[in-house]
């Protein structure tokens, strides 16, 4: 799917992550919170390591 994700539901779906987190816990929380499958790709498609705080997830997902 190539629809872009909005940078507002991504963050509704990552609310209540414990920052430092790695990828896998960032794509198994979105699941958990129901993300559609555009956010979740993208996700998916986050490079491995640590994110440390949810601006670097949305920098990392939007290339900003």
């Amino acid at each position: 799917m190539s629809d872009q994700p909005d940078p507002i539901e991504l963050q509704k779906h990552l609310s209540g992550l414990d920052y430092p987190v790695g990828k896998d816990e960032i794509v198994r929380k979105a699941q958990d919170s129901g993300a559609d499958d555009s956010i979740l790709e993208a996700l998916r498609n986050l490079p491995d390591g640590q994110y440390e705080k949810p601006t670097h997830v949305t920098e990392a997902v939007f290339g900003r």
